[in-house]
Protein backbone atom coordinates (compact mmCIF):
# COMPACT_ATOMS: atom_id res chain seq x y z
CA UNK A 1 0.00 0.00 0.00
CA UNK A 2 2.72 2.45 0.78
CA UNK A 3 4.35 1.59 -2.35
CA UNK A 4 1.58 2.39 -4.05
CA UNK A 5 0.90 5.95 -2.59
CA UNK A 6 4.45 6.54 -3.25
CA UNK A 7 4.29 5.69 -6.90
CA UNK A 8 1.40 7.89 -6.81
CA UNK A 9 3.21 10.92 -5.43
CA UNK A 10 6.08 10.60 -7.88
CA UNK A 11 3.63 10.83 -10.67
CA UNK A 12 2.18 13.59 -9.58
CA UNK A 13 5.42 15.69 -9.04
CA UNK A 14 6.44 14.53 -12.14
CA UNK A 15 3.48 15.45 -13.95
CA UNK A 16 2.98 19.03 -12.47
CA UNK A 17 6.86 20.31 -11.15
CA UNK A 18 7.00 22.50 -13.88
CA UNK A 19 4.03 24.10 -13.52
CA UNK A 20 4.37 24.47 -9.30
CA UNK A 21 7.85 25.82 -10.28
CA UNK A 22 7.04 28.23 -12.59
CA UNK A 23 4.11 29.30 -9.61
CA UNK A 24 6.48 29.53 -7.53
CA UNK A 25 8.84 31.43 -9.64
CA UNK A 26 6.35 34.20 -10.16
CA UNK A 27 5.53 34.52 -6.48
CA UNK A 28 9.15 35.04 -5.76
CA UNK A 29 11.25 36.46 -8.62
CA UNK A 30 13.79 34.11 -8.03
CA UNK A 31 14.56 30.45 -9.85
CA UNK A 32 16.38 29.14 -7.20
CA UNK A 33 14.17 30.20 -4.25
CA UNK A 34 11.17 29.25 -6.58
CA UNK A 35 13.07 25.32 -6.58
CA UNK A 36 13.60 25.35 -3.04
CA UNK A 37 9.90 26.92 -2.18
CA UNK A 38 8.16 23.91 -4.60
CA UNK A 39 10.53 21.24 -3.00
CA UNK A 40 9.27 22.53 0.59
CA UNK A 41 5.67 22.52 -0.30
CA UNK A 42 5.93 19.04 -1.70
CA UNK A 43 7.76 17.86 1.00
CA UNK A 44 4.07 19.22 2.93
CA UNK A 45 1.91 16.93 0.61
CA UNK A 46 4.20 14.25 0.93
CA UNK A 47 3.93 14.14 4.77
CA UNK A 48 -0.11 14.18 4.08
CA UNK A 49 -0.10 12.74 0.46
CA UNK A 50 -3.31 10.65 1.55
CA UNK A 51 -5.20 13.78 2.38
CA UNK A 52 -4.07 15.49 -0.37
CA UNK A 53 -5.34 12.31 -2.28
CA UNK A 54 -8.97 13.02 -1.03
CA UNK A 55 -9.05 16.39 -1.91
CA UNK A 56 -10.95 17.56 -4.64
CA UNK A 57 -8.22 18.83 -6.67
CA UNK A 58 -4.86 17.55 -5.29
CA UNK A 59 -2.90 20.15 -7.48
CA UNK A 60 -4.96 23.26 -5.81
CA UNK A 61 -4.45 21.47 -2.43
CA UNK A 62 -0.47 21.48 -3.03
CA UNK A 63 -1.12 24.65 -4.53
CA UNK A 64 -2.49 26.24 -1.87
CA UNK A 65 0.40 24.39 0.20
CA UNK A 66 3.01 26.49 -1.82
CA UNK A 67 1.13 29.98 -1.37
CA UNK A 68 1.39 29.21 2.15
CA UNK A 69 5.11 28.46 2.24
CA UNK A 70 5.66 31.53 0.42
CA UNK A 71 3.60 33.76 2.56
CA UNK A 72 5.83 31.70 6.01
CA UNK A 73 8.91 32.47 4.55
CA UNK A 74 8.33 36.34 5.17
CA UNK A 75 6.62 35.66 8.67
CA UNK A 76 10.24 33.11 9.47
CA UNK A 77 12.94 36.56 8.81
CA UNK A 78 12.30 39.95 8.44
CA UNK A 79 15.25 40.29 6.53
CA UNK A 80 14.29 42.71 3.31
CA UNK A 81 15.10 41.80 0.29
CA UNK A 82 17.17 43.66 -2.26
CA UNK A 83 15.25 43.65 -5.15
CA UNK A 84 17.32 45.20 -8.48
CA UNK A 85 15.77 47.58 -11.30
CA UNK A 86 17.36 45.07 -13.81
CA UNK A 87 17.27 41.18 -14.34
CA UNK A 88 20.79 40.15 -14.92
CA UNK A 89 22.35 39.62 -18.46
CA UNK A 90 21.80 35.76 -19.14
CA UNK A 91 22.88 33.18 -21.67
CA UNK A 92 21.26 32.31 -24.58
CA UNK A 93 19.36 33.94 -27.73
CA UNK A 94 17.58 36.87 -27.77
CA UNK A 95 13.87 36.34 -28.39
CA UNK A 96 13.49 40.10 -29.20
CA UNK A 97 10.43 42.35 -27.55
CA UNK A 98 8.91 39.58 -25.99
CA UNK A 99 11.52 38.71 -23.63
CA UNK A 100 12.08 42.44 -23.02
CA UNK A 101 7.99 42.49 -21.88
CA UNK A 102 8.57 39.21 -20.01
CA UNK A 103 11.49 40.50 -17.81
CA UNK A 104 9.58 44.01 -17.19
CA UNK A 105 6.61 41.71 -16.22
CA UNK A 106 9.05 39.38 -13.68
CA UNK A 107 10.46 42.38 -12.02
CA UNK A 108 7.14 44.68 -11.80
CA UNK A 109 5.48 41.77 -10.27
CA UNK A 110 8.41 41.37 -7.72
CA UNK A 111 7.73 45.12 -6.85
CA UNK A 112 4.28 43.58 -6.19
CA UNK A 113 3.24 43.53 -2.50
CA UNK A 114 2.78 39.75 -1.74
CA UNK A 115 -0.91 39.44 -1.17
CA UNK A 116 -0.88 41.45 -4.76
CA UNK A 117 1.89 39.28 -6.62
CA UNK A 118 0.12 35.72 -5.85
CA UNK A 119 -3.39 37.13 -6.53
CA UNK A 120 -2.24 38.34 -10.19
CA UNK A 121 -0.02 34.95 -10.36
CA UNK A 122 -3.23 33.27 -9.96
CA UNK A 123 -5.57 34.55 -11.20
CA UNK A 124 -4.06 35.78 -14.25
CA UNK A 125 -1.28 33.38 -14.72
CA UNK A 126 -2.72 30.17 -13.76
CA UNK A 127 -5.97 31.09 -15.05
CA UNK A 128 -7.89 30.36 -12.18
CA UNK A 129 -11.41 31.95 -10.57
CA UNK A 130 -12.11 34.04 -8.59
CA UNK A 131 -13.37 31.58 -5.99
CA UNK A 132 -10.32 29.25 -6.93
CA UNK A 133 -7.55 31.83 -5.95
CA UNK A 134 -9.89 32.67 -3.28
CA UNK A 135 -9.47 29.34 -1.64
CA UNK A 136 -5.88 29.50 -2.54
CA UNK A 137 -5.18 32.40 -0.52
CA UNK A 138 -7.38 32.02 2.48
CA UNK A 139 -9.28 35.12 1.71
CA UNK A 140 -12.79 36.70 0.14
CA UNK A 141 -13.50 36.68 -3.09
CA UNK A 142 -14.54 40.03 -2.63
CA UNK A 143 -10.30 40.73 -1.48
CA UNK A 144 -9.23 38.56 -4.62
CA UNK A 145 -11.12 41.37 -6.96
CA UNK A 146 -10.20 44.35 -4.96
CA UNK A 147 -6.23 43.29 -4.58
CA UNK A 148 -6.12 42.19 -8.50
CA UNK A 149 -7.52 45.67 -9.74
CA UNK A 150 -4.73 46.98 -7.42
CA UNK A 151 -2.50 44.76 -8.61
CA UNK A 152 -3.18 45.11 -12.11
CA UNK A 153 -3.48 49.16 -11.70
CA UNK A 154 0.42 48.81 -10.51
CA UNK A 155 1.71 47.02 -13.20
CA UNK A 156 -0.23 49.29 -16.15
CA UNK A 157 1.54 52.16 -14.44
CA UNK A 158 4.92 50.15 -15.35
CA UNK A 159 6.43 51.82 -18.54
CA UNK A 160 6.08 48.79 -21.43
CA UNK A 161 3.62 47.21 -20.04
CA UNK A 162 0.36 48.78 -20.21
CA UNK A 163 -0.63 48.11 -24.04
CA UNK A 164 0.63 44.27 -22.95
CA UNK A 165 -1.75 43.66 -20.17
CA UNK A 166 -4.53 45.74 -21.58
CA UNK A 167 -4.54 43.21 -24.57
CA UNK A 168 -3.77 40.19 -22.38
CA UNK A 169 -6.34 40.56 -19.92
CA UNK A 170 -8.74 41.67 -22.62
CA UNK A 171 -8.17 38.46 -24.50
CA UNK A 172 -8.54 36.84 -21.18
CA UNK A 173 -12.11 38.23 -19.83
CA UNK A 174 -13.41 37.38 -23.56
CA UNK A 175 -12.36 33.92 -23.17
CA UNK A 176 -13.74 33.52 -19.95
CA UNK A 177 -17.30 35.30 -20.53
CA UNK A 178 -17.28 33.36 -23.61
CA UNK A 179 -16.54 30.16 -21.41
CA UNK A 180 -18.96 30.28 -18.80
CA UNK A 181 -21.36 32.78 -20.54
CA UNK A 182 -20.83 35.82 -18.43
CA UNK A 183 -20.01 33.98 -15.37
CA UNK A 184 -17.32 34.73 -12.67
CA UNK A 185 -13.79 33.96 -14.13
Amino acid sequence: MQTELEDRFQEFVQARWTRLVRTAYLLTGDRHLAEDLTQTALTKAYRSWRRVLRADSPEAYVRRILVSCNSDRFRKRRVPESLTASVPERAGRDEGERADTRGTLVEALAALPARQRAVIVLRYWEDLSETETAAALGCSAGTVKSQAAKGLAKLRATPGLAEALNGATARMTTASMGADHGGER
